[in-house]
């Protein structure tokens, strides 16, 4: 039987750590008990813990031999700030299928009252990426930053950057990934409702990006971001 995995708030030699309501959540909602196992991810790696003790706001487990865990292609999605219900389901899901970074980016179609209030949503979002990745079994908690605008993003650094395009007629994602073929890392550009401008395409042109498509169909920016997602998993794992 797999075993769950947890990520652990704190960890202290070969001892981690459960807190607030992270440890409630395995005391009362799934019954927790001192002795049973559980894989638990460090940050920069995966053991086999113990519970050893149990209190009101803490769980504490022993840390046991080391799990191997597989090294994917390290994915940032820079994803186009919109509707927040939606965005946020787009976010848990693209953590679920791997994703190492979200750059929630201030475009220029970006809705004024999204922008303004969006990085008061971090907090939020990070609490969304943890609790999607415990439940996916993932090793690592993906980042994810503060907002920015769409300059400051653009100058990220990667082995491949790619930005999605309804304009681009001619090259599909799976196809614009092939230079990624011998590892590395890759960024992927998902702009707002509406799309980019022409003015934002020339930036990412000028910087070097690949423009790409996902076909022919129009799709919500939640739908593209996890087709994208999808496409670099199945294209590179």
């Amino acid at each position: 039987m797999t075993r769950r995995r947890w990520i652990a708030d704190e960890v202290c030699g070969n001892r981690a750590f459960l807190v607030g309501a992270h440890a409630d959540h395995l005391v009362r909602v799934l019954r927790g008990r001192v002795g049973q196992e559980f894989d638990i991810a460090t940050g920069n790696e995966v053991r086999r813990g113990f519970l050893t003790a149990i209190s009101a706001d803490r769980v504490e487990f022993e840390l046991g031999e080391r799990i191997a865990v597989s090294q994917d292609v390290r994915i940032t999605l820079l994803l186009s700030i919109f509707k927040f219900d939606r965005m946020e389901w787009a976010i848990e899901k693209c953590t679920e299928l791997g994703i190492a970074r979200i750059v929630p980016v201030i475009a220029r179609r970006t809705e004024a009252h999204l922008a303004a209030a969006a990085a008061k949503r971090v907090e939020r979002w990070r609490r969304i990426v943890s609790q999607a990745s415990e439940q996916s079994r993932r090793s690592l908690v993906p980042e994810v930053c503060q907002p920015l605008k769409l300059k400051e993003a653009s100058t990220l650094p990667a082995s491949v950057r790619i930005v999605l395009s309804e304009l681009e007629t001619e090259v599909r994602l799976k196809d614009a990934l092939q230079s990624l073929s011998n590892g590395g890392d890759v960024v992927i550009a998902l702009g707002p409702e509406g799309g980019w401008t022409n003015e934002e395409l020339t930036i990412f042109s000028e910087l070097g990006w690949s423009s790409a498509s996902l076909g022919r169909t129009i799709l919500r920016a939640e739908t593209a971001a996890i087709a994208a997602i999808s496409i670099v998993q199945s294209e590179l794992s």
